[in-house]
């Protein structure tokens, strides 16, 4: 990552600096533009009329450019159009090398040399070295460099220090911390991957505590049946008695029911969409499994995109809960169309009904209610498979009160492409 970030902050020095060393030899290559061209013509005319004319004499010439240097603070050539020297201020410069040009300026190490042809021939040729020299751009370009630096830096490191503080974040979720989380400044795309990490993480936690507590649910249920065979094995080795080979029947189909909604849970949490989805009768599948149950079932035909097998599964779960909980009564059933493209599946008998405070907590996994841990109670797993699949079916479930008494099973799923 110290890597990363020396690249940024080069990278950021290396564009900077070329960048300026285009620009310097680009100004000192490039020839005048048309307006720059006028205005030294012009200038060449003012000089021409400061100084004597081209048959004057040489110390009156000479006087004249003293004169000019002074003021400029330049050395100062004139010469004739052939190159012979007329007079000069300092050391003597020699003509342009492309006499062609209009104007000319050149960027030396003693500073900047120009030269100027005059209307009647001669030219005026200077170089100034006291502000603009070689030195004075070198260090320009130092300084700049040194500005581009001081600014490039804090935009380089708060740039890897995210990625830093993400790295450490990753690396912190890989040794084991499942809430070890990134914190997201601004909007840009290292805030982006932040919440995705995030979004992982906390999906990642769940599933991982959404393990442990079935796994230790599932340890604690196994013992029960488990302990109960372990006895009655041992009566059965002193003496024959046929209940207790019904118990062990019981107990045996009862571990054999535990570990397939157990299979079957973790499969659910493990996919996001159902292996196998076909056109599916509601109302038929309803009715055949309400048919083992002495269930009243009555609706409408509605057909859904689904899997069989497990619609069958979460009617079968429902009709079981409402006999097991419902005592003796009567068990109703109804499909019914609703709004938006859904269908609504309602499982209702006339017992003692779930308390307000529980009817969101009897979907979780292996919760039973107070009074219903007895032999033959179940284990708390019918309940949350049937929200699994209603889930995977583009639905939900939930449990509302029923009027006159009882519990009523509200499934709402969607009637086309109902897999998410």
């Amino acid at each position: 990552m110290r890597r990363l970030y020396l690249q940024i902050y080069l990278a950021f020095l290396a564009t900077a600096l070329v960048f300026a060393l285009l620009a310097a030899v680009a100004f000192v290559a490039t020839a005048p533009f048309t307006h720059e061209r006028r205005m030294y013509e012009g200038v060449a005319a003012v000089t021409q009329d400061l100084l004597p004319p081209a048959d004057a004499s040489r110390e009156s010439l000479q006087a004249a450019v003293n004169r000019l240097g002074e003021r400029l603070l330049s050395d100062i050539t004139v010469r004739g159009a052939d190159g012979a020297l007329l007079a000069a201020v300092g050391e003597p410069l020699p003509l342009p090398s492309d006499t062609r040009r209009r104007s000319w300026t050149h960027a030396e190490a003693r500073g900047w040399t120009f030269a100027l042809p005059l209307p009647d021939g001669r030219w005026l040729i200077g170089r100034h070295g006291s502000l603009h020299g070689g030195w004075e751009w070198i260090g320009a370009l130092i300084l700049f460099a040194l500005a581009v630096a001081i600014g490039a830096y804090p935009v380089a490191r708060r740039l890897t220090r995210r990625l830093e503080r993400l790295r450490t974040q990753v690396d912190e979720l890989g040794a084991g911390d499942l809430s070890a989380r990134v914190a997201v400044d601004g909007q840009d795309e290292i805030a982006a991957l932040a919440r995705s990490f995030n979004r992982a993480a906390a999906q990642i936690e769940r599933l991982v505590e959404s393990q442990r507590s079935m796994v230790a649910s599932a340890s604690h249920e196994l013992r029960s049946p488990l302990a109960r065979l372990r006895m009655a094995f041992e009566l059965l080795n002193r003496e024959r008695r046929p209940e207790l080979r019904v118990r062990v029947e019981r107990d045996i189909q009862e571990l054999d029911d535990l570990i397939d909604e157990l299979l079957l849970a973790s499969r659910l949490d493990a996919i996001e969409q159902l292996e196998k989805s076909e056109s599916v009768d509601l109302l038929a599948v309803v009715a055949e499994e309400g048919s083992h149950y002495d269930a009243e079932v009555t609706g409408v035909s509605v057909r859904i995109d689904g899997n069989t097998k497990m619609l069958r599964r979460l009617a079968r779960n429902l009709f079981e809960n409402a006999r097991r909980y419902g005592g003796e009564t009567p068990i109703e059933a109804s499909v019914q169309t609703a709004p938006e493209d859904r269908v609504r599946l309602r499982v209702s008998d006339r017992g003692p009904g779930v308390p307000e405070e529980e009817r969101e907590r009897i979907f979780e996994p292996f919760y039973r209610p107070s009074g219903t841990r007895e032999e033959g109670a179940g284990v708390g797993l019918g309940l949350a498979l049937v929200r699994q699949i209603a889930r995977h079916h583009g639905g939900d479930v939930r449990c509302v009160p029923r009027e006159g008494g009882g519990t009523c099973f509200e499934v709402e799923l969607s009637r086309v492409d109902g897999q998410r």
